[in-house]
């Protein structure tokens, strides 16, 4: 009889039950601290209290940031499915992701040049 079949749903199994045992033994083995001050206060992006008046004004440089980062990080999206096909497209596709690319880096020297990334 072949038991290979059985392997991964024993592993399975094993980690099921092993896993939540290894979480619940930290919990006596573990180092116990008692929490301070500083670990209940919260702290983001360099801002220390973020528990103030919701009409607050924030700085338009996170915004911008967050923004050029999403426009930054799309192009990846539109660069894997061309380096994957970059056979089938031949020298045209080529060329149209070296003008895709000119065009960003358009924009990015644009970016700079109006001093978007220059945190002051």
């Amino acid at each position: 009889m072949n038991y290979n079949f059985y392997l991964p749903l024993t592993i399975i199994i094993i980690l099921s039950v092993l896993i939540p045992f290894l979480f619940h033994l930290s919990r006596y083995i573990g180092e116990k601290s008692k929490p301070t001050g500083a670990i209940n206060q919260s702290y983001e992006s360099g801002i220390k209290k973020t528990y103030k008046d919701s009409f607050e004004r924030f700085n338009i440089k996170y915004y911008l940031v967050a923004i050029i980062f999403v426009i930054f990080d799309v192009e990846i999206l539109f660069m894997f499915p061309w380096a994957v096909t970059l056979r089938e497209t031949g020298i045209l596709g080529l060329f149209e992701m070296f003008a895709f690319m000119t065009l960003l880096l358009a924009g990015l020297i644009y970016i700079y040049k109006k001093g978007v990334l220059k945190w002051s």
